[in-house]
């Protein structure tokens, strides 16, 4: 099954823009509003999108956009991504599940990082080498579609808040980070962040992080020449010594014993 990215790239009005295409959707449409706001029409519905707001349209669809001067004084802006798609997978993928016209799904940094590095390589031609990596780019950005889509449906705000403390989390475990960042990010107290991801993992945040930054510094380990001082601080640790002490804690084993048992096939990786 394949994919294909017909049409992949950024647009930006600073002037009213009227666009048209009763009845001319040929293929799947994907449109993520970056700033400003517009309206849009399908099938005589209209929406009015904002920042973060996803548009998902199939082949058939009418799709009518409206990027109008404001009422009042003020600056006229409306960015997007837009992506025309089309191929056997997209069809299977659409299929799948029922999905809103229009997501409030935010502007989550993996989600336009992939949109990005698609109409990257959508900009460099139809190089041969570039259409199986657009393929994966393409079934990545739909799957983490779906995600950012489930997520955002949750009605249970404390579910949703949990949710945003872990991607922070997962986001700023390699760096320096307090948790009253995390707590702002997802719009709580510091101390009811502290309750609710605890209550919903059966973690602390701390911990959490603690647990990404081991398994990060893991595949340094195994996979790059880093010295395991550099590795420490790359990975979020305050200093080697701590590093030591969390990893010994964890798995039983200094760094350095865990190095030297990468030969040996009794280190059990169910521990990681």
């Amino acid at each position: 099954m394949k994919t294909s990215v017909l049409i992949c790239d950024y647009s930006y009005h600073y002037k009213a823009f009227n666009h048209n295409m009763k009845g001319e959707l040929q293929t799947y449409l994907f449109r993520l509003q970056t700033e400003g706001s517009c309206k849009v029409y399908v099938q005589d519905e209209e929406f009015t999108m904002t920042s973060g707001d996803l548009l998902l349209l199939k082949p058939g669809d009418d799709y009518h956009l409206v990027v109008a001067e404001p009422h009042k004084e003020g600056r006229l802006s409306s960015g997007d991504y837009y992506l025309f798609c089309e191929g056997s997978w997209i069809d299977q993928w659409w299929k799948r599940i029922q999905r809103p016209t229009v997501n409030r799904i935010g502007l989550d940094d993996k989600l336009v990082s992939l949109w990005r590095n698609i109409l990257l390589e959508q900009r460099r031609g139809p190089l041969e080498e570039n259409q199986e990596l657009k393929d994966a780019l393409l079934r990545g950005l739909c799957l983490y579609i779906d995600r950012a889509i489930s997520e955002s449906l949750q009605t249970d705000r404390s579910v949703s808040s949990t949710l945003k403390l872990k991607r922070f989390i997962e986001e700023h475990a390699t760096v320096t980070f307090k948790l009253e960042e995390a707590a702002r990010y997802a719009g709580l107290s510091l101390s009811r962040a502290v309750r609710l991801f605890k209550e919903h993992y059966g973690k602390t945040m701390i911990q959490y992080a603690i647990e990404i930054r081991l398994n990060v510094a893991l595949e340094r380990m195994k996979y790059s020449e880093m010295t395991l001082e550099h590795i420490a601080e790359t990975c979020g640790f305050a200093s080697y010594s701590y590093f030591h002490r969390v990893f010994r804690a964890h798995f039983g084993m200094s760094p350095l014993e865990y190095l030297k048992s990468q030969s040996h096939p009794s280190f059990d990786m169910e521990h990681v």
